[in-house]
């Protein structure tokens, strides 16, 4: 996968820096408190040895990792392209622009609950600078030694845990709303099943297989049954006026969009409202309209 290089102040403003800050509106953290923890180099960040250290203690409240250009990644987000797979220099300086940025969307996440920032250096100054309240943990600057661990892992002990399955059901609906919007959260429903070692199949309580989590990228990949949850809530819509009998639908043949659609996502494809396929977007919906030629969408599956 495309690795994001972030190594200028500059980075705050690419396109999918934005993209993502403004998506983080749409998340809230659940549980009593949030505790707030440095980025790593290494992604995902769990893979790293810092973040296998933090989260012996960590793992049962809601976690958000601080870092820039993209400001904040739920934990349950950090297998989502592109906070996957950016490259930034971890120096622990934070230029005046990129601690307003980063402390107006942490802000925003957290709202009115507890907060514990595990954090030092430019990340502390963010959560001082921008947060009414937060506690501290860490003690002598060094976020992994026994001490500040000992102390991050009492000040947790007050709080109540999470619950994993509501912990999976909040990160699986985070996930939907980031790739699909605010309404994308319904697509996951409450009797979820979940199997798969690494790429995870959502299915519903009649086992009817309605998305796949694809870790390489950490979004879904529906199938015609998940298409049909997005329909019915009009999400990433394409729409013509011909029999889908084949697995490239060109520009031309596209009667209206949703103007959201971004080249990549992935889409529903319906004839008069009722769907007809799914796939993945080419151009963006204005282009769909628009273009004369070229292809529009690549379907994935079709309905017989």
């Amino acid at each position: 996968m495309m690795r994001v290089q972030c190594s200028i102040e500059e980075s705050l403003y690419r396109p999918e820096a934005v993209r993502w800050r403004k998506r983080m509106k749409l998340l809230e953290p659940i549980g009593e408190a949030v505790v707030i923890l440095p980025c790593s180099m290494k992604k995902p960040y769990s893979t790293s040895r810092s973040h296998q250290i933090f989260r012996k203690v960590t793992r049962r409240i809601q976690e958000v990792i601080l870092t820039s250009p993209f400001a904040i990644c739920p934990r349950e987000m950090e297998n989502t392209y592109p906070i996957s797979s950016y490259d930034v220099s971890t120096t622990g300086r934070w230029s005046w622009e990129e601690k307003k940025v980063t402390g107006e969307v942490l802000s925003e996440y957290v709202k009115d609950r507890d907060v514990i920032a595990h954090v030092t250096g430019g990340y502390r100054e963010v959560c001082e600078e921008y947060l009414d309240e937060c506690k501290f943990t860490c003690i002598n600057g060094k976020p992994t030694s026994k001490e500040s661990m000992e102390n991050l892992k009492e000040n947790i002990r007050g709080y109540k845990r999470i619950p994993a399955r509501i912990k999976l059901f909040n990160g699986l609906k985070s996930i939907a709303k980031y790739q699909f919007g605010e309404k994308g959260a319904n697509i996951i429903p409450e009797d979820f099943k979940i199997k798969g070692r690494y790429n995870k199949i959502i299915l519903d309580k009649d086992n009817n297989h309605l998305h796949t989590l694809m870790m390489d990228r950490g979004l879904y990949v529906p199938t015609l049954h998940g298409g049909r949850l997005l329909a019915d809530l009009k999400i990433k819509w394409v729409e013509i006026d011909f029999k889908l009998d084949s697995n490239t639908l060109f520009a031309p043949g596209v009667v209206d969009a949703d103007p959201n659609i971004i080249p990549g996502d992935e889409v529903i494809i319906t004839r008069k409202e009722e769907l007809v396929g799914v796939g993945k977007a080419i151009l963006n919906g204005e282009e769909m309209i628009k273009a004369e030629y070229g292809v529009a969408v690549k379907v994935r599956h079709r309905t017989k």
